[in-house]
């Protein structure tokens, strides 16, 4: 079905309608054929980055969309109080780098006001948030996620190729001083690269009473980074971590809606006293789809029901076309009866797009 034809009756809200509305008592609640309710909306806001990170783009970086393809924050928080209609109730914001998106902290103001959002976050690489974490607290974020994938500053440089250990360190310190708390690190753990830093990073992570999350390489680019020679099972992390910590399967932190991570408690060997929160995201290992909640709406408006197929469905479309809420929540539960039951992840059928404009 084309946008003209989802279109052509009259549009029953052609504006944003009240944002700060409760969403209704009971929603209809998107599920797909597999019966798996989606609680859980990720939303690109960009699919430009500062850095140029190894295994993500090639290092003279990738094309990006003009800007006005963009979708506009009215737009983005438009869509995000239909998702929250249809009983969406936790919120991401990626990119990308979203912290590179001008004015992200009215975005945020936008997005904490909508009625229904339970838990909204962010995750970011961390390079400018030295200074905007605490406008991005005032502004109603809730929890941060911060991409760090080393903690060696000359290697940091050679993975990020133009980012800065020393910023992002001082961007989790504006955090922590902003109040954000349940902070979560995201590694993602490289065979020959960092993974000789897994305990390291564990250390650290339980140090500054942070949540670290490691985090399988998945086939997704437009070069030929991932292979046999970066990709490192999860199991084979837990083997190295379980030498210095001892390892206790845990429960999923109390947080809505949820997410792909499976949490274990790590305790310190030669000092019980000291533990540590650690995360395991392990798509290709240890498949998880049948669990899923996810939906990504990409910075172009294109709804992405799986990390790993493209998505045909163009809300932005759909809204600059005037399609009124009613017909848009019903193209997004249309869209979810083709989600598929899991990815499609192997050496063979890689994703080949970066995964800054994918969205995370």
């Amino acid at each position: 079905m084309t946008v003209a034809s989802r279109c052509a009756t009259t549009a029953t809200s052609l504006g944003g309608g009240d944002p700060t509305a409760p969403p209704p008592a009971n929603p209809f609640s998107l599920v797909d054929l597999q019966a798996r309710s989606v609680a859980y909306l990720r939303v690109s806001v960009t699919d430009r980055c500062n850095y140029r990170c190894t295994y993500c783009m090639p290092a003279d970086g990738v094309s990006v969309v003009p800007r006005a393809e963009l979708l506009s924050f009215d737009e983005i928080a438009r869509l995000v109080r239909l998702f929250v209609d249809l009983g969406v109730r936790k919120v991401r914001i990626t990119g990308g780098e979203p912290l590179v998106r001008r004015d992200i902290v009215k975005l945020v103001e936008q997005v904490a006001a909508i009625a229904g959002v339970q838990d909204l976050s962010m995750t970011t690489n961390g390079h400018l948030l030295k200074d905007l974490a605490q406008p991005l607290r005032d502004a109603g974020l809730q929890r941060l996620n911060v991409s760090i994938d080393t903690l060696d500053a000359q290697r940091f440089a050679q993975v990020t190729r133009q980012g800065s250990l020393a910023a992002v360190l001082a961007g989790l310190d504006a955090a922590a001083r902003a109040g954000f708390v349940h902070t979560k690190l995201n590694a993602v753990v490289l065979k020959g690269l960092n993974d000789h830093e897994v305990v390291d990073l564990a250390a650290f992570a339980a140090e500054r009473d942070l949540i670290l999350r490691y985090i399988e390489y998945m086939p997704i680019g437009v070069d030929q980074f991932w292979g046999p020679q970066t990709y490192w099972p999860m199991d084979q992390v837990r083997q190295t971590l379980a030498t210095a910590w001892a390892l206790q399967p845990d429960g999923d932190h109390g947080l809505p809606g949820g997410g792909p991570a499976r949490y274990w408690r790590g305790v310190l060997r030669s000092n019980p006293s000291r533990t540590v929160r650690l995360g395991f995201i392990a798509a290709i290992s240890e498949n998880f789809c049948r669990l899923c909640n996810r939906v990504r709406l990409s910075s172009t408006g294109t709804l992405r029901e799986c990390l790993s197929t493209a998505g045909a469905l163009s809300l932005r479309d759909m809204i600059r076309q005037g399609c009124g809420d009613e017909q848009i929540r019903q193209a997004m539960r249309d869209a979810l009866l083709g989600k598929v039951d899991g990815h499609r992840f192997d050496a063979a059928e890689k994703t080949l797009e970066s995964m800054s404009a994918i969205g995370g």
